[in-house]
């Protein structure tokens, strides 16, 4: 059997962390399969969806490593088969025009509100052979639902889950200006489309419920459904857009190394023995349904950091430095060429106690700033002896052929014997007087990432 599986995305905003989920899922069982995953793009809502939204949506998906097998599927393009499909169901005698008016349509909700029960169309048009069609109203196609008995689905996470068919109303597939709706639209795609696994959220068990019953009712093969719990905010609420980081690009924006969120979000809701950090061709290999979980995941921000920390740290130094200039140039904050050199072999530490890659660009201001600032608490530091030394040690580093961290160490330690002082006495007015703060990296390597001229040229400015 080969497998075929998509993600279909609404390009209506930025794409949602607990979208990327379901689309690395999706990919992942494809892939282990040896077969095709494919994205599409469900555009059918003319007024909220927009280009921009789905570049991003593709821009994203690829940054992830989540690549789509062939073009992508823009649903729009398919409305005429959609429409075709409905007409089909129509005439089978699995659909009806329903002339409803609007008000209608409200009066019955709002009966439904009072009496506090769940709204379901009361079918008035099931059956109209005796009802007088209204001139002024365009009907919507309604599907015509089972009302007894249950629909089954096998799911794949779920295991065997059943509805009553009389809770399922006699949902709309064709609007009155005949555009589809999701469920037809969906359900018609996925057919075209040959999908043999449906992996979304649990908050579409009853889409696919709904959706079975168009495909009996077209004698087609029904895909294997897996409904995947949804993802929670650290409150234990259902995520939504209004939530911090809820989106892929608020990850992206702050840095997250995209190997890291790809390794967070296979481990959320999803495990593998006691297995914690996957490669990206582990993750391929070891991935199956049977190891997601049923309840909802809770989104962590500090286990997302402290992953993308330990990616940080035991990452090859150019490849992250390749990646912080992509990060970089992204949002606006290049790298002058002219610092690449000093800020690749200086990587290594500037990396420490870094959470993110913006840590890191953060951590680089001292030698990407021509000029640094000086806070005024730190600048009450840089007392008359801290000049003194200062100026004995410009006058030592000015006269030195060779600059390493050993010949740094015995001028250093010179001075601290001189000046009966501890290391920190010297450290500290050096370390203000290159980098603005007393707080920041090892001194030996601060100066060693600079030029010599930028070293005498901060130095000297104090004095």
């Amino acid at each position: 059997m080969t497998f075929i599986c998509r993600f279909a995305p609404s390009p209506t905003g930025p794409l949602h962390i607990g979208g990327v989920r379901t689309a690395l899922f999706n990919w992942l069982l494809a892939k282990k399969n040896k077969g095709k995953y494919f994205l599409r793009i469900e555009d059918t809502d003319k007024e909220r969806s927009k280009d921009e939204f789905k570049k991003q949506i593709i821009s994203s998906l690829a940054w992830l490593g989540i690549n789509h097998d062939g073009e992508e599927y823009i649903q729009s393009k398919n409305i005429s088969k959609h429409v075709l499909i409905a007409e089909e169901l129509l005439k089978k005698g699995y659909a009806y025009k329903c002339y409803c008016s609007e008000e209608e349509i409200n009066e019955q909700k709002d009966k439904c509100k009072k009496k506090g029960i769940p709204y379901v169309y009361n079918r008035k048009w099931r059956d109209s052979k005796d009802l007088q069609i209204p001139k002024d109203i365009q009907p919507v196609i309604r599907f015509k639902s089972k009302i007894s008995g249950n629909t089954i689905i096998k799911d794949l996470v779920q295991g065997e889950r059943n509805i009553s068919n009389s809770t399922i109303e006699d949902f709309v597939i064709l609007r009155k200006d005949k555009s589809p709706t999701y469920q037809l639209s969906a359900t018609v795609d996925d057919h075209e489309m040959k999908i043999t696994h449906v992996i979304r959220g649990d908050d579409h068990m009853i889409n696919s419920f709904k959706q079975k019953q168009i495909y009996d009712a077209m004698g087609w093969e029904i895909p294997s459904f897996a409904h995947i719990p949804l993802i929670h905010s650290e409150k234990g609420k259902k995520l939504s857009k209004r939530d911090n980081a809820s989106t892929l690009e608020d990850y992206i924006k702050i840095g997250i190394i995209s190997d890291a969120l790809r390794n967070y979000l296979l481990r959320l809701g999803w495990s593998h023995k006691d297995k914690e950090i996957f490669t990206r061709q582990e993750s391929i290999d070891l991935f199956d349904l049977k190891g997601v979980g049923k309840s909802p995941s809770k989104l962590d921000m500090s286990r997302i950091l402290s992953l993308n920390e330990h990616y940080i740290k035991n990452m090859e130094e150019k490849e992250l430095f390749k990646l912080l200039k992509i990060y970089s140039e992204k949002f606006g904050k290049n790298i002058d060429k002219s610092k690449e050199d000093s800020i690749i072999k200086s990587i290594g530490f500037l990396r420490n106690k870094a959470k993110t890659l913006d840590d890191i660009y953060k951590n680089s201001q001292y030698i990407l700033q021509e000029n640094i600032q000086i806070s005024k608490d730190d600048l009450k530091l840089l007392d008359k002896p801290s000049k003194k030394i200062l100026n004995e040690f410009l006058i030592e580093f000015k006269k030195m052929q060779t600059i390493n961290k050993g010949s740094l160490e015995k001028l250093v330690n010179e001075l601290i014997k001189k000046h009966k002082t501890n290391f920190k006495g010297i450290g500290q007015p050096l370390r203000i007087s290159l980098v603005g703060s007393k707080y920041g990296p090892g001194i030996y390597d601060i100066i060693l990432s600079l030029k010599k001229e930028v070293v005498v040229k901060r130095i000297s400015k104090i004095n």
